[in-house]
């Protein structure tokens, strides 16, 4: 599954997010092409080949330029180009470039701290709009944005840094999608076949050479040869969600190359649970995330009139989801649809509010309010840079990190026994994911997560009630990084904390990235406001 954001594309973890109901997966199973090898012998050429991209980064730096006028991005932020092999094993072979971005820091030059680089998630998430969190002046940012220049990137494969794209982005935006709750052994056989196609898609319009480098311990490599250009003897790092894998990995191979980390909102690291097992975590999570949210909406029964309990909440999606499925609502919002925008409630409760009112708009009978919402963007077909991009990315990422069951019996046993306790993101969540079972380059084995000589203390932010990064995955990173400290934010569930209202949580990442101070122990705050109608 993976994180979604406001403007319909999915960004962060696993989510089956909005990229769910574009999910065009789906023939009877075989093993992918290349099997997978436990053994990794070009893991010392990839070390010495990573050494010598950030030695030549060193030397070349960034040529900081105003930003192209087509990627949103105001004066006076700033951006570049660093310049990475594609396979870290042959550093003198092909070259790809990654886009950067930045602005410097708002106080005095004594005040500077060097850079802080940002990852929001995914895979397939873009960095580039950190930036923005000055130009807009967010007030939970002001205080760290006074030392440090806040620095984005696009990771290999996304947006302007080397895209890659496993259908044609028309074809991913049409709808409506089949309904991802199957009916029949039909409907599975469907879905089957089109996950087979997806991921020799992906081949075929990307490239085998490209989908095996596209890795994060790659996207880590690409992370310090970053850090190199922008002249950073140590990196300061913030990772959200996928973001926080990133972190795991980067502490793990470049621990001596840390000055300080922030990881928000965090994927469990563990071997075991990368990636199939912490997509079937996620479904779980999701299920209770969507139940608080039902609650709120019954408790706020006087503004939104869906029932003034879960269970009346509940019989309203279903007859809302039935009703698309027998007649996509404006001939466009199937079921899919529904899951990709209904979906964000678990996820922010800052979608809380909109969410609701949309919903409670239709069944007063305003439809055209949730064709408006739920719609695809049928003109996000703008290549690198459209949610097909972003899928594509989180695709390729996810299913060459690891290996994945080949056997459609374990997928269905699994899915089936979820889906009976935990139905909203069960199915939508298996066929997203699926092509990884039909992957075309072989899967590699994930990095040991663990600490090494050099390792800084990280500070590891989370809440308890997350939906696509569960509570779990922080204490397993919290283990495994020794003298780090967790933040707990406790009857909490909104994805991605450090950027909400929270004076517990914000003053403390303050302190940190101010002054590198730490709490002598772990602390748990009490949850940031709940949202008011």
């Amino acid at each position: 599954m993976k994180d979604i954001r406001p403007n319909k594309r999915t960004t962060a973890l696993g989510s089956a997010g909005v990229l769910v109901a574009a999910t065009m997966l789906a023939g009877a199973f075989a093993a992918p092409t290349a099997s997978a090898t436990s053994g990794r012998p070009g893991q010392d050429r990839e070390a010495r080949g990573a050494a010598i991209a950030a030695e030549r980064a060193g030397k070349a730096g960034i040529d900081w330029q105003d930003c192209p006028a087509d990627w949103g991005l105001e004066k006076p932020i700033q951006c570049g180009w660093v310049t990475v092999p594609l396979d870290y094993a042959k550093p003198n072979g092909k070259q790809i470039q990654l886009a950067v971005d930045r602005i410097g820091n708002t106080g005095t030059a004594a005040e500077r701290q060097g850079a802080l680089v940002y990852n929001p998630g995914g895979p397939g998430g873009s960095g580039l709009r950190f930036p923005r969190r000055v130009t807009t002046k967010a007030p939970v940012w002001t205080n760290v944005a006074k030392a440090y220049d806040f620095v984005g990137f696009d990771p290999r494969g996304v947006g302007h840094s080397a895209p890659i794209s496993c259908i044609d982005p028309q074809e991913f935006v049409k709808a409506p999608k089949a309904d991802p709750v199957p009916d029949s052994e039909a409907d599975k056989l469907a879905q089957i076949k089109l996950a087979r196609e997806y991921a020799d898609g992906c081949a075929e319009r990307s490239g085998k050479a490209v989908l095996a480098q596209m890795t994060t311990p790659n996207t880590v490599r690409d992370l310090d040869v970053i850090r190199a250009a922008l002249g950073e003897k140590k990196l300061n790092f913030l990772g959200v969600s996928y973001g926080t894998y990133i972190g795991a990995v980067y502490g793990t191979m470049f621990p001596g190359h840390l000055r300080r980390m922030i990881v928000d909102s965090v994927v469990n690291p563990s071997r075991e649970k990368i990636w199939y097992e912490a997509n079937l975590d996620q479904d779980v999570a999701f299920e209770g995330r969507w139940k608080d949210w039902q609650d709120w909406v019954a408790a706020n029964d006087a503004t939104f009139h869906l029932g003034t309990t879960r269970a009346a909440v509940q019989a309203k999606w279903l007859e809302l989801r039935a009703t698309a499925k027998k007649n996509p609502i404006g001939g466009i919002v199937g079921p899919a649809e529904l899951i990709s925008f209904f979906q964000s409630a678990p996820y922010y409760d800052s979608s809380w509010v909109p969410v609701a009112t949309v919903f409670s708009k239709y069944f007063a009978g305003d439809t055209q309010a949730l064709v408006d919402a739920a719609a695809p963007d049928l003109t996000d077909t703008a290549g690198n840079i459209s949610s097909e991009n972003g899928n594509a990315v989180y695709t390729a990422v996810e299913c060459t990190d690891a290996k994945w069951p080949t056997s459609w019996r374990k997928w269905n046993s699994d899915n089936t026994r979820l889906n009976k306790d935990y139905p909203f993101m069960t199915w939508a969540n298996a066929w997203m994911n699926l092509p990884c079972a039909f992957w075309p380059v072989q899967q590699q084995t994930p990095v040991d997560v663990k600490t090494h000589k050099g390792l800084p203390q990280v500070l590891i932010v989370q809440s308890t009630d997350d939906a696509a990064t569960p509570y779990e995955g922080a204490v397993e990173l919290h283990k495994r990084f020794k003298g780090s400290r967790l933040i707990t934010e406790k009857d909490a569930g909104s994805h991605g904390v450090t950027s909400l209202v929270n004076t517990c949580i914000n003053s403390r990442v303050d302190a940190y990235l101010l002054t590198g101070k730490l709490d002598t122990a772990d602390v748990t705050c009490a949850p940031h406001a709940t949202p008011k109608p």
